[in-house]
């Protein structure tokens, strides 16, 4: 099954492109699923179909879904205390009724997580088009997996289950309980979970659009997206320049958009969609879009390798793209077997590949887009450098 992920700048009529996406392709013979985690029923407004936390049929081959998070965190927390019941009662906690839970912060996100696996996983679809939360957001939700993975291993790392069996007799030493076996196979079905999202974001069948207006509010949102996208190892398929207004409207608006396409053009698959002159609303102004589902072809994933140069230059160089980066604005700090990489208000920690966890960092460079990261053999732990 393929995957389009859909964002954009607040106010960029990314739900109206994700609809107009999901409904061409379902005209076009496809079986799509159209999911959204927004609260409000934006794609029902724009679809006049009625939407909810069950699937909806909204069109022949059309099935709309926005999962709710409420109920779900409200089944976690339940099962949640009911394994918890020994360490609960132990801290005199008294347990809490589904009627009085709200979901925390951070439920919504790890909702539209869920069923964004639980779709890709089925087979009853061909497309998935994800209606994703505006740029900041969306960005944070794709961040969300990798980092809470780490955590998990911070927390719980997996080697020390090898020591189960021991568990009890530390537990008297040291005169507390230990982690409770379920704890840990918990941890372990949440890596699983987790791990299945990052993959479908990193399949090469899964592709991540952009819609912006062209103008320098969106052109700012765009560059700021991109260099976030390729802290991720990802890149847009599309850039989708949304409600492209006609040559007969004022002269200032036209060369303002002109101008910005013609920028976009030079970095980006640019499609460009119409300005309708209304809010578009049903399945007819949706069509008049002329939005094109099918993608380019270019997977949204980005390697970065590791060129060896240690017969020439005596070093390793890891390469990472990252488009519109600016030199003053990055920053880099090795933790251990990771590296902490800073790109203006966007960071990531990534773990270092095995051949350079026994090199030291011997300095990096920015060039053409690219940040090359030199770094030269250990000699106490590369073989044959003593």
């Amino acid at each position: 099954m393929r995957t389009i992920l859909i964002t954009g700048p607040g106010g960029s009529g990314r739900t109206t492109v994700a609809a107009a996406t999901a409904l061409a392709a379902a005209r076009d013979g496809e079986r799509v699923l159209l999911l959204s985690g927004d609260r409000g029923d934006s794609l029902g407004a724009v679809l006049g179909t009625v939407t909810g936390a069950s699937p909806v049929v909204a069109g022949e081959r059309l099935t709309v879904w926005r999962p709710d998070a409420a109920a779900g965190f409200r089944d976690d927390l339940a099962a949640f205390q009911e394994r918890a019941t020994a360490a609960l009662d132990l801290l005199g906690a008294s347990r809490l009724d589904p009627e009085e839970v709200t979901p925390l912060p951070g439920a919504e996100e790890l909702t539209l997580l869920r069923a964004l696996r639980d779709a890709a996983l089925s087979e009853l679809h061909d497309l998935l088009v994800v209606d994703l939360p505006a740029t900041p957001h969306a960005l944070a939700l794709l961040a969300l997996p990798e980092e809470l993975r780490r955590y998990l291993r911070r927390l719980l790392p997996p080697e020390r289950q090898a020591a189960r069996a021991l568990r009890p007799v530390l537990g008297r030493l040291a005169g507390v309980p230990m982690p409770a076996e379920w704890l840990y196979e918990t941890a372990a079905r949440w890596d699983v979970e987790l791990a299945a999202v990052e993959a479908v974001v990193a399949d090469r069948n899964t592709a991540v659009r952009l819609v912006a207006e062209p103008g320098p509010a969106g052109a700012d949102a765009v560059r700021a997206a991109t260099l976030a996208l390729a802290l991720r190892g990802l890149r847009p398929d599309v850039l989708i320049a949304n409600r492209a207004v006609p040559e007969d409207w004022p002269a200032g608006l036209v060369a303002q958009q002109r101008k910005t396409l013609e920028e976009w053009r030079e970095s980006y698959d640019v499609q460009v969609v119409p300005h309708l002159g209304h809010d578009p609303r049903g399945a007819d102004d949706l069509a008049a879009l002329g939005v094109r589902p099918a993608v380019n072809g270019l997977p949204s994933s980005v390697g970065w390798p590791v060129t060896d140069s240690l017969a020439e230059d005596g070093v390793l160089v890891w390469t990472i793209p990252l488009p519109g980066a600016i030199r003053d604005d990055l920053d880099l700090v090795r933790r251990g077997d990771e590296l902490v990489v800073t790109a203006g208000p966007f960071r990531r920690i990534v773990p270092l590949p095995s051949a350079l966890r026994r090199c030291t960092v011997e300095g990096a460079a920015l060039r053409d887009g690219e940040l090359r990261i030199r770094f030269a053999p250990d000699p106490g732990l590369w073989p044959g450098t003593r």
